[in-house]
């Protein structure tokens, strides 16, 4: 971890911090820990007096935070909330000349590169650099960061992204971080799908649940929803993941829909995205994602 010895706020570089939820806001600690001078908006006053409250400096608008800024980080619902955060107001502008914009969000990748398009037009850069490993990973500092841009972008920013990840992959060009985090998450929904549905499969056939997970992670059939999900969420009704579903719809529609873009016929892509956004439909956007096992029995 970087040190922690003390510097001037005028020895520190300034970060703007855009989006304090549940991911952002530990994000950004671990930044102040590090000796960054972070400045955060939220459109949540509780979010924003919670950065305060870890020596943070709470700003009331994306224009406050990200003046004389020398990176701006976004950590938003979706690009469009992005583009908008940057460009609603010519908050922008008020970033230093050549700040870079990390773009932390799960986006879609032809938006990132429209994105980078603009920021370039104005003098600034952008690197994308999704994260996954959930909420309680953010808390410890052990993201897993997927970046893409140009090599001296991201080399410059490493330090930073040593602050809040365990591991950064350097994915190529701008937007292929945000085209890898789709399509983990498609692989990641796909999972927890097959593990649902074999385990009602095992049910109905009169297999013990907790046996036939068990029995997975002792085999080929083992993956992150068998080993962390099922029994921590799922066979226990109490869906507390900490991501949401509508999220994790999102993410796998962007990937069916880069496909597409792709012309590229995906069968088993498309019907993950079809069945995610049914029960997102049928369930809710908030509900936790691992709660798909209700939609899945009604269907039945």
């Amino acid at each position: 971890m970087p040190s922690e010895e003390k510097l001037s706020d005028s020895q520190k570089t300034r970060v703007a911090f855009i989006g304090l939820g549940a991911m952002g806001q530990p994000m950004a600690e671990h930044l102040i820990k590090s000796n960054y001078d972070v400045r955060g908006f939220d459109l949540s006053k509780d979010a924003r007096d919670a950065l305060a409250s870890r020596g943070g400096f709470p700003a009331e608008s994306a224009a406050i935070a990200m003046a004389d800024a020398d990176i701006a980080i976004t950590m938003l619902p979706n690009g469009k909330i992005v583009q908008d955060a940057l460009f609603s107001g010519d908050a922008w502008k008020g970033l230093k000349p050549g700040a870079l914009v990390i773009d932390m969000s799960s986006s879609a990748p032809t938006d990132t590169r429209d994105l980078a398009e603009r920021l370039t037009a104005v003098g600034l850069r952008l690197v994308d650099a999704p994260v996954s490993g959930g909420v309680k990973r953010a808390v410890a500092g052990t993201l897993t960061i997927m970046a893409g841009g140009a090599e001296a972008d991201i080399t410059e920013v490493s330090t930073l992204f040593d602050a809040i990840g365990g591991q950064v992959f350097r994915t190529g060009g701008v937007g292929s971080g945000h085209a890898m985090k789709a399509i983990n998450n498609f692989v990641s929904g796909a999972g927890v799908l097959a593990a649902i549905e074999g385990v009602l499969l095992a049910r109905s056939f009169g297999l013990d649940a907790n046996t036939v997970v068990d029995v997975l992670n002792s085999s080929s059939g083992k993956n992150n929803a068998t080993e962390v999900k099922m029994k921590q969420f799922i066979l226990s009704e109490t869906f507390g993941s900490g991501f949401a579903l509508g999220l994790m719809a999102k993410d796998i529609r962007i990937a069916a829909d880069l496909a597409k873009s792709l012309d590229l016929n995906l069968d088993t892509l498309a019907e993950t995205a079809d069945t995610w956004d049914a029960a997102k439909n049928a369930l809710g956007p908030s509900e936790d994602h691992t709660a798909i096992i209700k939609y899945l029995n009604n269907r039945n």
